[in-house]
């Protein structure tokens, strides 16, 4: 169970490798700040070692994973940084930790003073791309462990670097963190996986291979690595408990015209598994990936057919099989999880209606419990979200950690409360709670800011300008072949007109019992969000948001469904696509001021509380609190 790696992680929280995903992570505060001095001097003796002048440490691992399991932590661990996206980059003299303005607040607060931090998006400030290439004029080397970078980055960066002083990448087959590290470094799990069975998966995993091999042949390939971990777990309709939060398992794929080929622990495989595998799929060590692409490259050389890779397949593999020998193509597994089938849509409605209800027990409770003048902080309260979820159907566990943020603490974009130093939650300031389940039907993710007592004018104002916007996009209809790039500005465009913004993109897509934040689809400024079109079948998240540095953050989340729309007319022959919103959890009424809305938000608002009273009632029979609550919150405005 997802539960069960949660407690393991938290156990590790004082250990060299701070687990980066558990909710307990350290909400940012001074007291929280690492001594990296040490593990800086450790570090530069091996580069120097090893002839490297620059070093890398990205945040991810062999996979390109967003979301790690402790053991890969390398970059938390030598900056003391523990936000999920960064780079650290070090130099003999020199320490730089590059991330985007999610985690500029929690950067300052958490990195001592060997850091310098680099924040993206700003005038002047380098990538850490153009930061590494400045520290390496005069020839110097750059070093990268190959595993954690991909293919595309490194062959960008050595042209650059050639071309700039004629330094070398040094692609290392061994990572210079976890020599640091050493001993201490966390054990690699090894949990059994589990079978998802076609109640929830929709489709057998053969006729994704299926699928699959046409993607191959469509190619021209003689061949397709997979090395994304929620590709693996939904190729095979697998689930495991690597990662937490994340129902994935540490592996690669390879699959042929006539084979398919699980690189895995094989102390992961049950009986039960390997039969429902079966005689489709081969199994064989994790590590035998790279010495079989390498062999199987060399015995095709001489065809016009090259080994397909994605653009997240790592350098390593890409050496290991000979660059002259791969072609790079669009993640055909990616895009085919990315649609949703009938069965998965319907489990994640069922799934969003569930977890619904289970949140407006929370914030029923809550308000009750404000109001009678008990104490609760942002861990405690967060732990009694997580209780009325898992009284829920099919419940695994938290899809990400809680960020249940008080006042100022929801100014922190990606707040995560640290029982030792968490704030209390009180009626008389904005709360902030982000956060989502893995049930087996499907994944959550929804994000309410709320207030129990007065709230002040202006945070009235900035509530409602978010919950403009967020209506904009809930509304949007939009012609087929039409992306989440073009969409932004419709979550935008009210906090434009006074002068305010947020530094986060406004969607991204949903897995289903997978990673909460699951490619290719985005709502965002991203150019990437722009090479994808949105399809019907697809889940995407819907949360603008706003956040006044020391006072309150704002955000409101919703996950919506691509839906194609009947429209008066179809110009061009096209079809025209719109979102049905999934999410069933009440806006606050009490933050909305009615006289900044339309008739036409009103009328979404009020459709859209009618449809959450009627679909979650039901769970609140005996409970009259809540259900009374309910009520309250769903009455037209």
């Amino acid at each position: 169970m997802i539960s069960t790696c949660l407690k393991q992680t938290i156990s590790r929280a004082l250990q060299p490798f701070p687990p980066t995903l558990t909710r307990r992570m350290s909400a940012g505060t001074a007291a929280s700040r690492t001594d990296t001095t040490s593990r800086l001097a450790e570090l530069r003796k091996l580069m120097a070692a090893h002839n490297v002048e620059v070093y890398i440490v990205p945040s991810e691992d062999a996979h390109q994973s967003e979301y790690i399991a402790p053991v890969d932590a390398r970059r938390a661990f030598i900056s003391g940084f523990t936000g999920s996206a960064g780079c650290a980059l070090v130099t003999p003299t020199k320490a730089s930790l590059s991330t985007d303005g999610r985690y500029f607040l929690q950067a300052e607060q958490e990195l001592d003073s060997n850091w310098e931090l680099l924040k993206q998006g700003l005038p002047d400030v380098p990538t850490w791309q153009e930061w590494a290439l400045r520290e390496a004029e005069g020839g110097k080397n750059i070093g990268v462990d190959a595993c954690l970078i991909s293919a595309a980055q490194a062959k960008s960066l050595a042209e650059k670097l050639k071309n700039r002083n004629g330094g070398e990448l040094i692609g290392m087959d061994v990572n210079l963190v976890d020599l640091v590290c050493g001993e201490k470094q966390p054990e690699r799990p090894k949990e059994h996986l589990r079978i998802l069975g076609l109640e929830f998966a929709g489709k057998p995993f053969e006729e994704k291979l299926v699928e699959i091999r046409k993607e191959i042949e469509k190619n021209k390939g003689s061949g397709l690595i997979v090395s994304m971990l929620d590709e693996i777990a939904w190729l095979f309709n697998l689930r495991g408990n690597d990662i937490p939060y994340n129902p994935v398992f540490f592996s690669y794929a390879f699959i042929t015209p006539t084979e398919a080929t699980l690189y895995i622990d094989e102390d992961k495989i049950t009986e039960k598994v390997r039969e429902n595998l079966g005689d489709n799929v081969n199994i064989k060590p994790y590590n035998a990936i790279f010495d079989d692409v390498k062999t199987f490259g060399e015995a095709t050389a001489s065809n016009d057919q090259k080994l397909l890779v994605t653009s997240s397949a790592s350098w390593a593999l890409t050496k290991s099989v000979g660059e002259n020998k791969i072609s790079t193509i669009k993640a055909p597994i990616e895009a085919a999880k990315a649609v949703k089938n009938e069965t998965e849509v319907k489990g994640m409605r069922n799934a969003h209606i569930r977890d619904g209800a289970a949140q407006i027990q929370y914030f029923a409770w809550l308000e009750r419990a404000l109001l009678r003048g008990e104490i609760y902080d942002e861990v405690s309260a967060a732990d009694k979200l997580e209780e009325f979820r898992k009284e829920k159907e099919h419940f695994v566990g938290l899809s990400f950690p809680t960020i249940s943020s008080a006042g100022s603490n929801g100014a922190i974009i990606h707040y995560q409360p640290e029982k030792s130093t968490c704030a209390r939650v009180e009626k008389d300031k904005i709360y902030l709670c982000d956060s989502g389940a893995q049930f087996l039907d499907g994944t959550t993710d929804s994000t309410r800011t709320v207030h129990y007592g007065t709230p002040t004018p202006e945070e009235k104002k900035s509530y409602t300008l978010v919950l403009k916007g967020h209506i904009a996009v809930a509304r949007a209809v939009f012609p087929k072949g039409s992306s989440g790039f073009i969409l932004d500005i419709l979550a935008r465009q009210y906090l434009w007109r006074a002068g305010l913004d947020y530094r986060h993109g406004t969607g991204h897509g949903v897995g289903s019992f997978l990673n909460v934040h699951e490619g290719p689809i985005g709502i965002g400024t991203r150019m990437q969000y722009n090479e994808v079109p949105l399809e019907v079948g697809m889940l995407i998240s819907n949360e603008p948001g706003y956040y006044e540095d020391g006072q309150y953050g704002i955000r409101i989340e919703n996950v919506v469904l691509v839906v194609e729309k009947n429209t008066p007319s179809n110009f061009g022959d096209k079809k025209y696509y719109g979102f049905e919103t999934v999410t069933m959890v009440p806006m606050c009424k009490k933050l909305t001021d009615p006289t900044m809305l339309d008739e036409e938000e009103k009328k979404w608002l009020n459709e859209y509380h009618s449809e959450v009273y009627e679909k979650t009632k039901s769970f609140f029979k005996g409970d009259e609190y809540t259900l009374e609550w309910l009520k309250r919150e769903t009455t037209p405005i």
